[in-house]
């Protein structure tokens, strides 16, 4: 009954303890209520059965107490509490950026490294709460598997369709840096950061990758770049008239470039050689980059004194009435 309640004068509760001794007062003095009349034998009466208004002789009493302990509860003002956040963000918009070319099948990660990049950002989407983010993916070319939203759990879907092959293959660091660029430019986000991971060395496409890092310099756009791939050599999966067989392929990853693209825009640059530190390396990024959220809280209180009382009152008149009329007692 009072759960989520409060009371205001909670000392005037302890009154409650005087309920058992009016109880116990009344019973001991039950008798003087009972008018009776003297025969010289009661047998006469002993099929009679009892009357509703013997069976609800004790009902007014009853009633007393319980008006009597619903007005102590009045009294002691008994309130619910309604609170809430008020929540202002300074936010973030995100430009993942994923290499999908064929060297991101190798199996140095667990399976691959596509599907451990995979699993690690939808890790990274679902730490987020309040910033905008958007997909970017490439190979040879480079297009925007989603636009920027806020809608993770479509963000996560469109994320569990990419697949290696999806589009022509190589390495066009430069043109997803300028995809990444147009998704952000745009933006009137406070922070505006992109998150570029690839295992390679820039092959591809129409825009060299430090003058796509330097239009993004300039519309206030910091880049984080992870390269990923083990040391030395990775295992890779080629297919043979006999089924996949496996080959030892070295790993090539153009760091320089990447520290390059990263120095340039105020970021920083991660080398990622197992899915744990694939993993740990997001999840600085994601402590760098946190939306900066100020919190004002709120408490609202609802008296039920009202309720109480008029409860009170009513069983308190309640028993009024059927002492004085309909169980009134004959002198």
């Amino acid at each position: 009954m009072f759960k989520d309640i409060e009371f205001a004068n909670q000392w005037i509760l302890y009154l409650l303890l005087l309920l058992p001794l009016l109880f116990y007062s009344y019973w001991k003095r039950r008798d003087n209520y009972s008018p009776s009349i003297l025969f010289s034998s009661l047998k006469l009466f002993g099929d009679v059965p009892r009357g509703i208004k013997e069976r609800l002789v004790h009902l007014p009493a009853l009633l007393r107490l319980l008006g009597i302990g619903a007005l102590i509860v009045a009294f002691a003002r008994p309130q619910t509490f309604s609170s809430g956040e008020n929540i202002y963000t300074e936010g973030i918009d995100i430009a993942i950026v994923l290499d999908v070319s064929g060297s991101m099948l190798a199996e140095d990660f667990k399976p691959n490294r596509l599907e451990a990049a995979k699993n690690v950002i939808g890790d990274f989407i679902r730490g987020r709460t309040n910033d905008r983010i958007g997909l970017v993916i490439f190979a040879g070319e480079s297009f925007t598997q989603c636009p920027l939203t806020i809608d993770y759990n479509v963000l996560r879907n469109l994320l569990a369709e990419i697949k290696s092959g999806m589009i022509q293959d190589g390495t066009a660091i430069g043109n997803a840096i300028a995809n990444g660029v147009n998704r952000l430019k745009d933006s009137n986000a406070k922070s505006k950061v992109m998150v570029l991971l690839t295992d390679g060395v820039n092959n591809a496409g129409e825009i060299d990758p430090v003058t796509a890092a330097q239009i993004a310099q300039k519309f206030g756009i910091r880049i984080y770049t992870v390269g990923v791939g083990s040391l030395g050599q990775a295992p890779y999966p080629f297919q043979t008239p006999f089924g996949i067989r496996r080959q030892m392929v070295p790993v090539e990853i153009d760091e320089n470039l990447l520290k390059q693209i990263s120095e340039i825009t105020g970021g920083k640059y991660f080398r990622a050689t197992s899915n744990r530190k694939l993993a740990e390396i997001y999840e600085e990024i994601d402590k760098l980059e946190k939306t900066k959220v100020e919190v004002t809280s709120y408490r609202h209180a609802k008296e039920l004194f009202f309720f109480w009382a008029l409860g009170g009152l009513i069983l308190l008149l309640t028993e009024f009435s059927l002492e004085k009329f309909y169980l009134r007692k004959l002198p």
